[in-house]
């Protein structure tokens, strides 16, 4: 082998070795903060009964049957102090000093009651979700969209 063919096969060596470093400390970083990364708070909208059972007589006990259901899919608690949970007609609730725990479900209910770990009221004395079509939308404190839950129908179309 010539001293020019020698020299190239170094800087060739060189080179290749050189590339393989940059590539693995350039994927190093992003795998270890993919792991660093904490998940990301889930909660989502379960269920809704939007139409009480029995007649719609504006009184508490039938304004608490009507309920939005909120779900932490995580293991981890979140704090919702600041989240909102609106109707299609801007009737919002806005949670105060609460805090779900993970795998844990609330029931945000119309009327007036005393709140709990795992019941919340709105503290209305009129119907908030629309029986025929309605949408239920949960922001969080930033006002970013986090979930929502839609039923019925709107003349002209589906809601």
């Amino acid at each position: 082998m010539s001293v020019s063919a020698s020299v190239t096969a170094r800087r060739l060596a060189a080179a290749a070795l050189a590339a393989g470093a940059l590539v693995s400390v350039a994927t190093l970083p992003a795998t270890a903060a993919d792991h660093a990364r904490p998940s990301r708070a889930k909660v989502e909208i379960s269920a809704v009964q939007y139409d009480s059972p029995g007649r719609d007589d504006r009184s508490n006990r039938s304004l608490n049957k009507e309920w939005v259901e909120l779900t932490n899919t995580t293991r981890s608690t979140v704090n919702l102090d600041g989240w909102t949970l609106a109707d299609a007609s801007g009737h919002t609730y806005t949670f105060e000093h609460y805090r779900l725990a993970g795998r844990a479900t609330v029931r945000v209910h119309t009327g007036e009651g005393r709140d709990t770990r795992s019941d919340l009221y709105q503290d209305r004395r009129a119907y908030v979700w629309n029986n025929d079509y309605d949408t239920a939308t949960l922001r969080n404190d930033h006002g970013r969209f986090v979930d929502d839950e839609s039923w019925g129908h709107r003349r002209g179309g589906h809601h």
